[in-house]
């Protein structure tokens, strides 16, 4: 599924917080708040295309954004990247420095997907999974959004019971950079060792700083 890494300005014109964290969710339509004379009307989207199904989903993305434009007279200019297994093929690092240089000179980033079986075996700072971390630690994007809805026509297709599933309208914030360690994404230390027993284990830590919920919880006006 195509993601969109943005600055606010950007994320408060193309959509809103999900109703359970702000005002209620209205029904869908092409009007959108950037029609507004104080916004500007010209908006940078980096594409990264990516990998497997990835460059046909932002195709079509791309397709849709530039109709959602017009109707209300914006402008969507984009400049196509390459990362992932696609830049490991070209260039043979994950995230090329020019990928991310774009990037952070755009308005938003449009990402397809990463991955796959080809570059499995890759040792893993040539994994195209590695250009994704890298991604989200040099734009700075530090949540990480997961909506769950049921709908009401698929609540009967729900492994859960149908008094369980049915009305679930959530959102999972996850913080996913840090200032400077975070999560098992970055988390350190981390390695490997044996135990008295002569047994060898692995170990990974997870840290999450006062500040970095904090500011989850501010960004997104939660209680």
């Amino acid at each position: 599924m195509a993601a969109i890494h943005s600055k606010p300005q950007l994320m408060k014109t193309l959509g809103s917080v999900p109703s359970r964290f702000g005002a209620p969710r209205k029904p869908t339509s092409l009007r959108c708040s950037a029609a507004r004379p104080l916004h500007p009307r010209s908006y940078s989207i980096t594409l990264l295309p990516g990998d497997g199904i990835g460059p046909e989903v932002v195709s079509v993305a791309k397709d849709i954004l530039s109709v959602a434009g017009a109707h209300e007279g914006i402008e969507f200019c984009f400049n196509e990247m390459p990362m992932g297994g696609a830049a490991l093929d070209a260039v043979g690092v994950p995230l090329p420095e020019e990928t991310l240089a774009a990037a952070k000179q755009s308005d938003a980033v449009l990402l397809g997907a990463i991955g796959g079986y080809k570059w499995d075996g890759n040792e893993k700072p040539l994994k195209p999974e590695t250009g994704l971390l890298q991604l989200r630690a040099g734009l700075g994007v530090f949540a990480n959004l997961r909506p769950a809805t049921v709908w009401p026509q698929l609540v009967d297709s729900s492994t859960l019971k149908k008094e369980v599933a049915e009305g679930v309208d959530l959102i999972v914030i996850r913080e996913l950079t840090g200032e400077v360690i975070t999560g098992i994404y970055f988390g350190e230390p981390r390695g490997f060792g044996t135990n008295d027993k002569g047994e060898d284990f692995g170990f990974n830590t997870e840290i999450y700083s006062t500040f970095e919920v904090q500011r989850l919880r501010f960004f997104y006006n939660l209680p």
